[in-house]
């Protein structure tokens, strides 16, 4: 499971900086009375890995966790205006941006020869920064779809165009704020419980906006989103050439608000168990009437198909009831806004402009667009990123970092067995099973083995929407290819010039990208304290999620399978509970709760990963005594490197948006994960009367 898809940026100067002497008083910044606690001057020499300049030494580590580590960071640091966030995740993702930037023009000054994906990469680029070509091209690259739409005449057409904009979506067991502006997304991957074959899941879709809450809640916040929703979308039409723009977009708005509350919440969506729904294929029309499911099975391509698992089976009856409900009117009003808001920026300026003031601007808080070179980066990364990746991997991922990363991870991994045999509540037999998936646990460090072929994609200079429809085809293409065949246990998810890590239940693996295994996550040249504070605590959530409340459910061969006894089946989810109702009690704004249940597999991971990361460090000294460095031990320095990884500044929409369609809690209480864990108390001697403070008994320990 992902860590975390915020981006968010930090001074490069822990990194480089270089050191001059120390102050003559060299008492501990954490340890200092509080009489005597002060804000670290700039001048003070730092370490790589450890921004001491950051620190906010007036605050009590047991007070504020992540102000302590954070603070003077958290003063001094302003939002770029083309972001809705910024901290140490985006550090590390501007560094991947600007070498994957120098990567892609340097191809277009070389070029490359026809047909070889560098050639396709480098036209990429070129088709999205070429303006007046987008210009000039208007709005003809969509045409086809939208001839198709407006020909709509029966719900026998309304069901062809349907299967015909079917995509490929992510993994919803990874990515929970998962949505699709089409009415239903794919995914195939292997069965829940058969691992020697492929499944194609059926996912609920139809919103435009980032989730059901933006259309069904009472939030004032929300309200407002949805009176400016309604401008934007009306604005769109308009633009586009729809006549009666306004009653119009009142009819799909409508539409979309039924669709939202047909639609399951993220928590159930989460929940496994209540995603396991085979299906036959024949048996869709008595499951879920009202759609056309043979011509919708038709256009899709999934017409061979005998079976597909209804992930959201509640919603998918919903969604087809609607199809045969809502007028036609306002399906084809729905089906054209979403189309050209789908690809707005791919679109001339007027509709980039625009998609960009609703969606970044109004929902994100955003006050700026992003240079365009960085967006056509992205939209290259997005569409053609496994070719990237290739270059990306063979530059700026030596083997040496691959090497200790894959130390680090063994490390870990061999820390949390140690953690299973200690559980003095697991019964032997459970014990067994876990450390056997354990075993089974597949680690990818850097990049795949094997890389996606480009070599049947049309790539044009001039064509950059054109470009993207046809990448678009093409994955959906290869992910329906998968269908019929074995799983593939090494097929990677995550491109390695992503900053981002993965855990995949159904492969029982590990996506560990080039782009994260860099400062300030990880340097060789750092303290191990700092690598294992930050990269470890990294690899140990992503370990974690194998055991977190939906990883738990599946054994060492990916199958949805309960390998628990009933007893300590209790335990678990009393553990669980107890983190629950502990994350329900965080306020991210006022009046604005995190959702512990939406978030508790993520909370599992970071609890049971900073303890199996906190343990692989303390072994790695070999019985040693750490150093003390800069006034701070060893085990100080790990923590205050865990919770730097989670520095970050949000604007409030952008905060807002995450806590309603994420599955991480917010940075600032994932930074306080560490109240849970027994060594940070002795640590910063934390007293009973601070405000993080938890007494033994109510420390939830998972793992």
């Amino acid at each position: 499971m992902r860590i975390s898809h915020w981006l968010c940026a930090s001074a490069v100067s822990v990194l480089v900086a270089a050191c001059g002497e120390s102050p003559a008083d060299n008492t501990s910044p954490a340890a200092a009375p509080a009489g005597r606690r002060r804000r670290l001057r700039l001048g003070w020499c730092y370490r790589p890995g450890i921004d001491l300049t950051a620190l906010d030494t007036t605050v009590h580590p047991g007070d504020d966790f992540f102000e302590y580590a954070n603070g003077t960071w958290l003063e001094t640091t302003e939002i770029p205006a083309d972001r809705s966030n910024i901290g140490t995740f985006f550090t590390v993702f501007e560094k991947a941006e600007e070498r994957t930037g120098e990567l892609i023009r340097h191809l277009g000054e070389t070029s490359p020869a026809d047909g070889t994906d560098a050639r396709k990469v480098a036209d990429f680029y070129a088709a999205f920064m070429n303006e007046d070509a987008i210009e000039q091209h208007r709005l003809d690259p969509l045409q086809p779809q939208l001839d198709a739409i407006d020909a709509i005449a029966s719900r026998e057409d309304l069901a062809r165009v349907l299967g015909e904009r079917l995509r490929a979506d992510v993994d919803p067991l990874n990515f929970t704020n998962l949505h699709t502006d089409h009415l239903f997304g794919l995914f195939v991957s292997q069965a829940l419980e058969d691992p020697s074959r492929n499944m194609a899941y059926l996912l609920q879709g139809g919103l435009a906006m980032p989730s059901r809450d933006y259309y069904l809640s009472d939030d004032a916040a929300m309200a407002e989103d949805r009176e400016k929703y309604s401008d934007y979308v009306t604005s769109m039409l308009a633009l586009s050439g729809t006549h009666d723009a306004e009653s119009t977009a009142e009819a799909l708005i409508g539409l979309e608000k039924r669709i939202a509350a047909a639609q399951a919440s993220i928590v159930d969506s989460k929940d496994v168990h209540k995603a396991d729904n085979v299906w036959k294929t024949t048996d869709f029309a008595m499951k879920a009437p009202g759609l056309d499911w043979p011509e919708f099975f038709a256009a899709a391509g999934l017409a061979g198909q005998q079976q597909i698992d209804v992930w959201q089976p509640d919603a998918i009856a919903g969604l087809s009831k609607l199809t045969a409900e809502a007028p036609l009117s306002a399906w084809k009003a729905l089906l054209r806004f979403h189309t050209i808001d789908r690809y707005a920026r791919w679109l001339p300026r007027i509709y980039a402009d625009l998609a960009f003031d609703f969606h970044s601007r109004t929902l994100n808080g955003v006050p700026e667009q992003r240079e365009r070179w960085k967006r056509a980066i992205a939209a290259t990364n997005a569409d053609l990123g496994w070719a990237v990746g290739r270059l990306y991997a063979e530059r700026y991922f030596p083997a040496s970092y691959k090497t200790e990363a894959q130390k680090m991870v063994a490390n870990i991994v061999a820390a949390f067995k140690s953690r299973i045999d200690a559980l003095d509540w697991m019964t032997p037999e459970t014990k067994a099973n876990a450390k056997a998936k354990l075993a089974a646990l597949r680690v990818g460090i850097g990049y795949p083995d094997e890389w996606v072929d480009y070599s049947s994609l049309e790539v044009r200079a001039d064509d950059a929407l054109g470009n993207h429809l046809r990448a678009e085809a093409l994955y959906l293409a290869s992910q329906k290819a998968k269908l019929g065949q074995p799983p593939d246990r090494s097929e990677w998810w995550i491109t390695p010039q992503t900053v981002n890590a993965l855990n995949l239940p159904l492969q029982n693996a590990l996506n560990f990208p080039a782009a994260i295994l860099e400062p300030p996550f990880f340097d060789p040249q750092a303290d191990p304290a700092a690598n294992y504070g930050a990269i470890g605590a990294v690899i140990g959530h992503e370990i974690s999620h194998s055991f977190d409340n939906n990883g738990a459910k599946f054994d060492w061969d990916g199958r949805l399978e309960n390998w628990w006894t009933p007893i300590d089946a209790k335990r678990f989810e009393a553990a669980g509970q107890a983190l629950v109702n502990q994350y329900d009690a965080y306020e991210a704004l006022p009046g604005l709760h995190v959702n512990g249940r939406q978030t508790l597999g993520e909370n599992i991971a970071d609890l049971a990963g900073l303890q199996a990361a906190y343990l692989a460090y303390r072994n790695s000294l070999g019985g040693k005594p750490a150093p003390v460095i800069d006034g701070l031990t060893g085990d100080q320095r790990f923590f205050i490197a865990y919770g730097q990884t989670w520095r970050q500044k949000i604007r409030d929409a952008a905060l807002r948006q995450r806590v309603s369609t994420d599955g991480h809690a917010p940075n600032r209480f994932r930074a306080d994960t560490v109240r849970n864990v027994d060594a940070w108390y002795e640590t910063f001697d934390v007293p009973a009367t601070a405000k993080l403070y938890l007494a033994p008994a109510e420390r939830v320990h998972v793992w």
